[in-house]
């Protein structure tokens, strides 16, 4: 196993457009959508339009069938099972909702490459509506972030994910404002690629004094597996590297009780 987590957002990184816009639109309640936008929080919107589809007729099976048809660029899928056949831990976070990420990972082929799901809760209901529920219960335990929705809070997620992993090296891929937040906690040996001309993007750029990691953008597909691929190579390449030193430091150090050195380890086959 490789020392590399690999965190992807999903909507417009490991798929082309916004999961939740795309259902809304391909299901015919975008204008419903765009008089209710202003009146309440992004996630409790979705889970409003998905009562309205539902009074409407459409049932799970006309989501999951929309879900099926999401653009994604060619080269996504290779870049994704290549990171986790080089042996990277693959996680996603994400405010969409897992209904819509699950479905489509698994129509894609991909689910089983990702250790990991952080995103907003969905289910269906006895009477197969779906329902979407926030990450975080902002009304009764906000997060207390200004830089994110109050339903999540990516950095704290982030947080949680390298207190467990310690010294593993993290590349994040996104390219929401709510990717920047998540940038600001990565390390020095850390990378983040933002989407170029996307709001991470653009507050990256703005704020670059802040991010401590590795940037390099991106714009499709087929740079994202070049850049993504080329990082793991060479952090693979710098850790194996350091193991070596840190082997010969310890074939060549001295016994502390005889002042010999040790006998060299068997090499093995």
């Amino acid at each position: 196993m490789s020392g590399i987590v690999v965190v992807f957002d999903f909507d417009k990184t490991i798929i082309d457009v916004d999961s939740d816009n795309w259902v809304v639109d391909e299901l015919g309640a975008t204008d419903l959508f765009n008089q209710l936008l202003p009146t309440m929080p992004w996630n409790s919107l979705m889970d409003r339009m998905m009562k309205e589809l539902h009074t409407q007729g459409k049932t799970i099976q006309d989501i999951e069938e929309v879900l099926k048809r999401v653009p994604i660029h060619p080269r996504i899928v290779p870049a994704i099972k290549s990171a986790h056949a080089l042996g990277c831990d693959l996680r996603v976070i994400s405010d969409a909702n897992v209904f819509f990420i699950e479905t489509i990972l698994k129509h894609i082929g991909i689910r089983d490459c990702f250790s990991e799901i952080n995103t907003n809760p969905g289910y269906v209901d006895g009477e197969g509506r779906l329902r979407i529920l926030p990450y975080v219960d902002f009304q009764k335990s906000p997060h207390g972030c200004n830089l994110c929705p109050p339903n999540m809070c990516k950095g704290m997620i982030v947080e949680r994910i390298q207190a467990k992993e310690g010294k593993k090296r993290m590349i994040y891929l996104g390219d929401g404002i709510g990717d920047f937040c998540p940038s600001l906690k990565l390390r020095e040996v850390d990378f983040v690629m933002p989407r170029k001309d996307f709001p991470a993007w653009n507050l990256i750029n703005q704020n670059r004094t802040l991010v401590k990691a590795g940037v390099h953008e991106w714009t499709d597909g087929k740079e994202l597996e070049h850049i993504l691929l080329q990082w793991i190579n060479t952090i693979n390449i710098e850790e194996s590297q350091l193991l070596s030193m840190e082997y010969c430091k310890f074939q060549t150090k001295p016994n502390a009780a005889h002042g010999a050195l040790p006998r060299p380890l068997p090499v093995p086959y």
